[in-house]
Order: structure tokens, then sequence, then C-alpha cells
């Protein structure tokens, strides 16, 4: 499939993860307004079902834990009637905060499990039915956390650089068969999953629908990486080939190395249970 011919996405059926909010629901409602036929999954059934309702737009949804392989086969029997689907949005992810040697293990499987087990199901649930069809296209949402390690959110990061990677390891793999893979890299976004959570210096935060429009152009067009805001990779990317002090001065001038350290717990406590439960 050439990259250079603008695809239109009212032809597409497209398949969200964590769709029932922030990031996922911005995508499903911005994907359904151009014509595209829209399923969304989630772990909250209720909360799922209850956004479709809300969009409109003969959004199909169902409920979907990411975790788990038997879960994506349900939910594809579930939504079958939908079609095949030309497109996974790969969106569900949490970020719990705090310091690793506090991290309980059950913590820590959780935030891999989600992040990047939930990334590789999908991609096996769904890349050998596009793989027959000759063409499909993954995009996994992932974080600028992906490319610029922070404390405090050890696992987090760890499971966003293990994203960014399959990614590409599967772009290699996929293209052959007519599968497009796209990464997004978003900064710090206003969603209930970055409550709490201050903007490096000079870094204004972005929206939930600015990832969502950013997910729109790689589907017309498909890229391999996208940063959201589209200047921050610009600036990662060169601070990354300078030595590691200078990459410390740069970071700490910025403020970024305390990014997740600084979030307010008072804040955060809500997503915080709700990450955790």
């Amino acid at each position: 499939m050439s990259i250079r011919t603008q695809r239109d996405i009212a032809t597409m059926t497209v398949a969200i993860t964590g769709g029932a909010r922030g990031i996922g629901r911005a995508t499903a409602e911005r994907l359904a307004r151009q014509g595209a036929k829209v399923i969304i999954g989630d772990r909250d059934q209720d909360l799922v079902r209850q956004t479709a309702a809300e969009i409109g737009h003969g959004i199909v949804a169902a409920g979907l834990d990411v975790t788990s392989a038997e879960s994506w086969n349900n939910f594809l029997v579930e939504t079958a009637a939908a079609g095949p689907i030309d497109v996974l949005v790969n969106n569900a992810g949490i970020m719990p905060l705090g310091s690793v040697l506090k991290e309980s293990e059950e913590l820590s499987r959780s935030i891999v499990d989600v992040n990047l087990h939930g990334i590789i199901h999908g991609t096996k649930a769904l890349a050998p039915g596009m793989a027959e069809r000759g063409r499909g296209h993954i995009v996994n949402v992932a974080s600028a956390v992906g490319r610029v390690a922070l404390a405090d959110g050890a696992t987090y990061t760890a499971s966003k650089f293990a994203a960014v990677g399959f990614s590409e390891a599967t772009r290699s793999e996929l293209a052959p068969l007519g599968i497009d893979v796209s990464v997004v890299l978003p900064t710090v976004v206003m969603t209930e999953l970055a409550s709490g959570v201050p903007a490096a210096r000079g870094v204004k935060p972005v929206s939930a629908d600015d990832v969502a429009r950013v997910i729109e152009a790689t589907l017309r067009r498909p890229k391999a990486e996208l940063w959201v805001p589209r200047w921050s990779q610009g600036l990662t990317k060169l601070t990354q080939v300078m030595p590691r002090r200078f990459q410390e001065i740069v970071t700490h001038a910025l403020k970024a190395d305390s990014v997740l350290a600084d979030a307010d717990p008072a804040a955060r406590a809500a997503y915080e249970a709700r990450a955790r439960s």
C-alpha cells in the first residue's frame, strides 16, 4: 500500500481499545464524524456502551480486557457483524505513578500487561485477518516517555519503550503483508490519566482531540512515528544525540526530569485508585 496516496476514512472499519474515555473516545468521535465504521472496546463495559450511545453514528461497543487473548477473541465475535476490521488503534493504557521501590509486584505486572501485552494481543488478534486481505493499519498509542525515561514512572516508562520497540519490529515484519504500523507519542495529554501531572517548561499540554487529529492524519497518510505536539520530536531527537551530561542539563532546564515526581497526589487520587484496581 502506497503511503503517498491519501486514504478515505469513510471506507474504513476501525477498532479502538480504551475507547470509553480520553484519547480513545476522542478518536472514536473524530473518525465517526469522518464516516468511518467505529468499534470501541474497554474494560469498563457499562461506560464503553454509554460512550457509544452518546457519540452515536452507529458506533459498536463491547467489553474488552486487552491483557487477555480470550477477551480479544470474545470481542471479535461480539462485534463480528461490523465486518472485517481495517484499522486497529491500540490505545488502552494505564499510568500509576510512584517510586519503583514502593511499587508492588502486582502493579508492575498490571502496567506491563496493559501497556505492552495489550498491544501484542491486539496485533495477534487482528493482523492475521489484515494479512489475508492484503491491507491493514495498526496504530499504537505510546508516549513521549517511550523515548525519554522519567523517574517515578519507571515501569510505565519501560512499558512504553517496549511499545515503541514492538511497533518498530512489527512495522518491518508486517509491511510485506500490506500492513502499516504507526506509533504515536504524545507528551502530557489533558485526560484523567495525566491528572495532576505538570508539563515540562515551555511544553503546553495537548488535548485528547489533538492526539485524535494526529491519528486521523496517519490513517489518511501512514507514517511510522508521530509526536504530539509535532515539534517535540525534533527537540528530543536533537537532545538524544548529544553527550549524556548535555542531555541532563537540557532535561533539568526544562524541568522534564521531575514531571512525574512533581505530580499532584490529590489531583491524581481518583485515577490512581481506578488504575490500581
